[in-house]
């Protein structure tokens, strides 16, 4: 294809008209880096006109890690009986949260496993304790194939456990699980995990029922280019039916410790594929880097390719530090990187509400 015609196609998804999947294809394989890191800022610009970059200060809990899923890509999950597996009991539960609270959280991240034997019942309760102790808490929880795992152990349908976990205080969901949403991928990579279809309609559910969530991807193992854009085209598409993404957060997948051989993605891949997410997903309002998994410079390099989000300060992260990648920022470092690119960083909450503070040197 042409470079005028590249060229013509940036362009019109600069200015705010929606690419075709053969369009989406195209800038992905023939735009120049620089060309789509443009019209990705411009996007960006158009959508935040204000020089502000959020971000969240939370704590991943982990409640266990034990997991019949087995999926290829975890290097934290432990089997039912295997050495390392737990469940978090409720002391060690609340301690996580004071100290997470005591550094200014304002929300938790609440995510675990495919346990055999933790029914409703379990979630509820440790649910029901959160809410009575800690009542001002955003509880961030349970990605999509929790979601489906749980109403499997419990004889419920999805909408009946959401009903549930919603009624004993869940505020809005992650969009873990996702990896890629491509049937032929999945079960690849995660066999023993939730369709596609299965995590956009559990996301949809939870939409009709007021919940906002977010959505990810994982790539860069055994998914192509086109499995990519298929994936941004169905979480539009999905974001159309039911309008409650916050956010799009795409990560590289650490390929050590895991039962998956793959290379490590670049940070070119990295920020290419961040630049084309904020020209295709033109319905999700924001797009969040992933330091966590890139490290800071990168994190802050993104923001120059569509990114208006850096994400949690991640006070605990275990599943990412368990392929051996291990980065860690505080909420001042955060602030630091954000205004070394020319942004004014801002903390938020989950539904990118701003919370007033002092921002720090």
């Amino acid at each position: 294809m042409s470079r005028d015609t590249v060229r013509d196609i940036l362009c019109e998804s600069r200015n705010g008209k929606r690419l075709s999947r053969d369009q989406a294809m195209t800038l992905y394989t023939q735009a120049e880096l620089h060309d789509l890191a443009q019209a990705a800022k411009a996007v960006r610009h158009r959508l935040h006109p204000d020089s502000v970059v959020t971000y969240v200060v939370d704590r991943n809990i982990n409640y266990s890690n034990i997991c019949v899923c087995g999926c290829r890509f975890c290097a934290f999950y432990r089997a039912p009986g295997q050495k390392g597996g737990y469940v978090l009991d409720s002391l060690e539960l609340t301690t996580k949260i004071r100290e997470a609270m005591a550094l200014g959280a304002t929300q938790i991240l609440l995510q675990g496993s495919h346990h055999p034997d933790l029914n409703i019942d379990f979630y509820i309760q440790m649910l029901t304790a959160i809410s009575d102790q800690f009542p001002d808490l955003h509880v961030h929880g349970f990605s999509p194939p929790e979601i489906m795992h749980i109403a499997s152990v419990s004889g419920l349908s999805p909408s009946q456990v959401l009903d549930r976990l919603i009624a004993a205080g869940l505020a809005s969901i992650p969009g873990g699980g996702a990896e890629i949403l491509v049937d032929r991928i999945r079960q690849e990579i995660a066999p023993n995990k939730c369709s596609a279809r299965e995590w956009l309609d559990v996301m949809g559910l939870a939409h009709n029922k007021g919940l906002l969530t977010t959505a990810t991807m994982m790539f860069g193992h055994v998914e192509t280019l086109e499995d990519r854009v298929d994936h941004l085209l169905a979480v539009r598409e999905q974001q159309d039916r039911s309008r409650g993404f916050t956010a799009f957060i795409p990560w590289t997948f650490q390929p050590d410790n895991t039962a998956l051989s793959a290379r490590k993605a670049t940070s070119i891949e990295y920020l290419r594929l961040l630049a084309l997410s904020r020209l295709v997903l033109d319905n999700v309002p924001n797009l969040q880097v992933s330091w966590v998994t890139m490290g800071a410079k990168i994190g802050q390099l993104g923001l120059f390719f569509g990114a208006n989000d850096f994400g949690s300060t991640m006070i605990e992260e275990n599943v990412v530090a368990a392929s051996g990648v291990s980065f860690r920022m505080s909420q001042e470092q955060i602030q630091r990187v954000i205004k070394r690119a020319g942004f004014e960083p801002k903390q938020r909450r989950m539904n990118y509400s701003l919370i007033s503070y002092e921002t720090k040197s």
